[in-house]
């Protein structure tokens, strides 16, 4: 299992263009076959900055999602929401066993 989290950090007036934009990226990659999981959780401690918590089957599934129709027209748009660069953190999951 693949978990990915991509920290952003948004431009104060630009938090409801980015909100609405990105929920086509949520919706496509949810329905993605690899896709377990794709949540955006806002920080609670800092204004404006959001995290997108993926969670993906394996390797392929995040190749074919990084060429997907809607990861790629959200990837080109996404820096003129941004304050700074994106922050992403890729793990490898696995099973922990009692």
């Amino acid at each position: 299992m693949i978990i990915i989290h991509a920290e952003f950090h948004l431009q104060t007036e630009k938090e409801q263009a980015f909100l609405e934009e990105i929920r086509l990226l949520i919706t496509g990659s949810r329905g993605e076959s690899a896709n377990v999981s794709y949540d955006l959780m806002k920080d609670t401690e800092k204004e404006y900055v959001y995290t997108m918590v993926e969670v993906w089957t394996d390797l392929a599934g995040v190749k074919s999602h990084n060429k997907s129709d809607h990861y790629i027209s959200f990837v080109g748009k996404a820096s003129q929401y941004l304050a700074r660069p994106l922050d992403v953190k890729v793990y490898e999951g696995k099973e922990v066993k009692k």
